[in-house]
């Protein structure tokens, strides 16, 4: 059984014990977290796809831990201008993991 998820404005595939990096939620770590936006859900062969979400599915998780992304730099540069600019930044994420999806 699997199911398409929206989290924080992203979509994920999720299965029931998977670990999911997805931008930084709130709560505490330890915490249980209800996910209601299953757009699509497959259970053994049978697929309900939402419109736009299936009624009554939800996605229950846990949060594993808060923490940081890799390094991203951003450079910028115009040639023969005498132009560059470096920047960067890591992305704040939290780990989740997948206890349940019910129908």
């Amino acid at each position: 059984m699997y199911a398409i998820v929206d989290i924080a404005g992203q979509q994920f595939k999720v299965e029931k014990g998977q670990e999911v990096f997805v931008h930084r939620l709130e709560g505490e770590i330890g915490t249980g977290i209800e996910f209601d936006k299953v757009l699509l859900l497959d259970n053994k062969g049978k697929i309900n796809i939402g419109t736009p979400v299936v009624e009554g599915a939800k996605v229950n998780a846990k949060i594993v831990s808060h923490l940081k992304a890799d390094k991203i730099i951003v450079f910028k540069k115009k040639r023969r201008k005498g132009y560059q600019k470096s920047n960067g930044h890591r992305q704040y994420l939290s780990k989740i993991k997948i206890e349940s999806i019910t129908v």
